[in-house]
């Protein structure tokens, strides 16, 4: 019988990158606080762990501009092409937006629209979001789960929330911690590159997408569910 292999412990020289996305345009924001926080317990879970982390912030506020021209041309230019090419490279990310009117910001959500749509598959996220009122705390898993589910990135269980007075409740602080904890692990594993590594054929591509250059993303694969249906075969059991 052979014996099973044991995982390799990570290295000092592991290093991975957080990317924070954040959507508040006041200044200081809470968006941008909690963030910052979550961040923080995230780097330190992953040191914990042998593994360097290095963080770093899209403010969306000065890039407000650029979003528009993005969403009326469909092409993103100068700072805002940098910022989505830092996004694309992260291994982990933290989303974070103001809540207005029983919404996301609507800021943050052009950002989005303006992704390729592969940009984030697999990637792990942690969404969090403040608001001036607990009446909003169902906003962020109500919007921001479905909209990163669309994206096919891998949202932590645990989303952070946080109104006027949860800053000083002292489980606040646990439920951040929860937060990092969960995504501290997934971005040690490598659960992004373990998945499309092997199966990225397997995902229904935007023509044209920028993803992954590597890869003819203009080819129609005719193996998956949906061109079957669409030629009238069956889709997979």
């Amino acid at each position: 019988m052979s014996t099973p292999s044991l995982p390799v412990p990570p290295t000092a020289a592991d290093s991975r990158r957080i990317v924070v996305v954040n959507g508040g345009t006041s200044d200081p924001s809470s968006s941008r606080m909690l963030a910052g926080r979550i961040a923080q317990k995230t780097s330190d879970r992953l040191r914990e762990q042998g593994i360097d982390a290095t963080t770093a912030v899209i403010e969306l506020g000065p890039l407000a501009g650029e979003i528009a021209h993005a969403i009326v041309s469909g092409y993103p230019q100068e700072e805002l092409l940098t910022a989505i090419e830092s996004l694309a490279a992260a291994d982990g990310v933290i989303v974070a937006t103001p809540v207005y009117k029983a919404g996301i910001s609507g800021l943050f959500k052009s950002f989005v629209d303006i992704l390729d749509n592969d940009l984030l598959i697999a990637k792990p996220v942690v969404l969090s979001a403040t608001a001036g009122t607990a009446r909003h705390a169902l906003v962020v898993d109500d919007q921001l789960r479905p909209l990163f589910a669309f994206m096919r990135a891998l949202p932590t269980p645990t989303s952070v929330f946080a109104a006027p007075e949860d800053w000083a409740d002292p489980g606040f602080a646990g439920r951040i911690d929860r937060a990092a904890a969960e995504l501290a692990a997934l971005v040690a594993s490598d659960v992004g590159a373990a998945i499309t590594g092997k199966v990225w054929g397997r995902y229904q591509h935007s023509f044209g997408g920028t993803v992954r250059p590597d890869t003819d993303s203009d080819v129609i694969d005719f193996d998956t569910d949906l061109m079957r249906l669409a030629t009238g075969g069956a889709a997979a059991r």
